[in-house]
């Protein structure tokens, strides 16, 4: 099983970026995938969720509005759409996966988002 987020970076306040997580080792459309973040110091917090065939999704409350998570089961990937980024949305970005079949959870390495002049 291995999940691999890539799209991070620096950018500047209110500039926007597309975090993608690929997937595979596991029936990635039947898994409901989640964004989760994790700035220094604190503890990592859900971002956004999306359920199998996209069904509903659901975002942290600072989130909604700015970030759209969407997913495309013939590519294994889940995405994570930022938008109008601010300097308090600096943290690691992590990508989950919660396999019901197996009762499993599988998370990503993490990618750095950076919002800064």
């Amino acid at each position: 099983v291995r999940l691999v987020e890539s799209g991070g970076g620096l950018v500047q306040p209110g500039g926007s970026l597309r975090l993608s997580c690929s997937a595979s080792g596991f029936s990635f459309s039947r898994a409901t995938m989640s964004w989760y973040r994790q700035a220094p110091g604190k503890e990592r917090v859900l971002v956004a969720t999306i359920s199998s065939a996209g069904v509903w999704t659901n975002y942290e409350g600072s989130v909604k509005g700015r970030f759209t998570i969407s997913r495309d089961d013939a590519k294994n990937t889940v995405y994570l759409q930022m938008n109008s980024l601010k300097p308090e949305d600096t943290a690691v970005y992590y990508c989950k996966a919660n396999y019901a079949p197996a009762s499993a959870v599988y998370w990503g390495q993490g990618t750095q988002v950076t919002v800064s002049e």
